[in-house]
């Protein structure tokens, strides 16, 4: 928590994970939250854990929990996103996209009426619109007898979803929520499927004309990090992180409504509507100060933002820079002693302001780089080389030849 409060981060919907059983394995986060120790609001969805027996799973937890019990720090926020292990593809491009099994759409309608008879959301994994398409068939059978619209039910992922698809959950009164899992896997995508076919990945700019819900996420920390910066970044320049670039412009977002799907937007996604996302009377007092200012910063700055203030519930739970005396409650050191987090601090910490003492990140990495000459280009800034464009890596070229020495580190 106190590193997702360092990157501005003041709540989290979770989506479940293997191996996570509700509800012996959620009794530590109650336990914070009973002791008021959360710095983290927290949504949570219960996740099915046995192929087969998923039906059997929401029969029992539709009975012994109440969609929305809890409190503003910690509440249920319905099922998924596994509903039916039968109906689950993957995120992993580098292999084939997977067909589902001829026992998706019965095993997957066996769920999602329980949940609409007992008014709870879902989210669903789908990365392809083969399995999106099917799922719909579903949803728009079990909506013929028990009406889905205001459930607040929606797909995650949504990498390669159709036109039509778009149409058809806004129909439903769906909603999608996306990732940032191309900013990581842009280039196993590209190589693939071909970079035409990743222009719009999900095509985030279509959903929003055409006015269904969509927020933003990370899917941490199975395909993409937890730092919404990075998702920020992604967002606005439709680039990966190794550079690669995407989308054209008009598949790319503003930074206003980047940031809106990062906060005002994401409410609709816990049932949080008018009660958070803004900050304006009435609303949770949950805010950041970043460290620096995200609508005039370059591109290339935007995923190293960090907060220097972030506040939840008005109380103070991060606080950095001028703003570091405030902090009352830091944690301790990193464990065990030669932990890197000890030396180098989280995620992003290569953004901190250099100091005598503290210089940035990628300053301590030239300082312990181990090679022999500086590349006059780059300097000792391999990473940057290597994710560049000009060739070099190529001792043929003029650049390989005539001027870095990147290629032979």
């Amino acid at each position: 928590m106190r590193e997702l409060n360092r990157l501005g981060v003041t709540g989290a919907i979770d989506a479940g994970g293997g191996f996570q059983n509700y509800p012996e394995d959620y009794a530590v986060i109650q336990k914070l939250s009973e002791d008021g120790q959360l710095t983290i609001r927290l949504a949570y969805n219960l996740f099915t854990q046995k192929p087969k027996g998923e039906k059997d799973d929401f029969l029992n937890w539709t009975k012994t929990s109440k969609y929305k019990q809890g409190d503003d720090y910690f509440r249920h926020n319905g099922a998924g996103e596994m509903l039916v292990f039968s109906a689950a593809d993957f995120e992993d491009f580098r292999v084939e996209r997977p067909d589902m099994p001829p026992q998706m759409e019965g095993e997957l309608e066996g769920v999602v009426r329980i949940l609409a008879e007992n008014r709870w959301p879902w989210r669903l994994h789908a990365t392809y619109d083969e399995t999106i398409s099917r799922a719909l068939d579903v949803f728009e059978r079990v909506d013929q007898d028990v009406p889905l619209r205001n459930l607040n039910w929606f797909f995650d992922h949504a990498e390669t979803i159709s036109d039509r698809s778009i149409d058809r959950i806004a129909a439903l009164g769906g909603g999608i929520a996306v990732q940032h899992r191309m900013a990581y896997q842009g280039e196993y995508f590209v190589e693939r499927y071909g970079a035409g076919a990743a222009e719009a990945t999900p095509p985030i700019a279509q959903i929003l004309d055409r006015g269904v819900k969509i927020s933003a996420g990370t899917d941490a920390t199975r395909v993409a990090s937890y730092n919404p910066w990075v998702s920020l970044a992604w967002l606005v320049t439709g680039k990966t992180v190794g550079g690669l670039r995407l989308y054209p412009q008009r598949n790319c977002l503003d930074r206003e409504t980047a940031l809106r799907m990062w906060t005002e937007n994401v409410t609709w996604f816990s049932n949080e509507e008018g009660k958070k996302g803004r900050i304006e009377a009435g609303q949770l007092a949950d805010l950041i100060v970043p460290d620096r200012d995200y609508f005039s910063c370059s591109d290339s700055e935007i995923a190293d933002t960090t907060a220097d203030l972030t506040i939840v519930g008005g109380k103070i739970v991060y606080g950095a820079g001028l703003f570091a005396a405030l902090d009352e409650a830091p944690p301790p050191p990193a464990m065990p002693d030669w932990s890197p987090v000890r030396s180098f601090g989280g995620y992003a910490a290569w953004a901190r302001p250099k100091s005598a003492d503290n210089p940035a990140l990628q300053h301590r990495l030239a300082m312990g780089c181990g090679c022999a000459s500086v590349c006059t280009v780059h300097g000792h800034d391999h990473a940057r080389a290597w994710s560049g464009t000009l060739p070099v890596s190529d001792p043929q070229s003029f650049w390989g030849a005539l001027g870095c020495a990147c290629w032979a580190v």
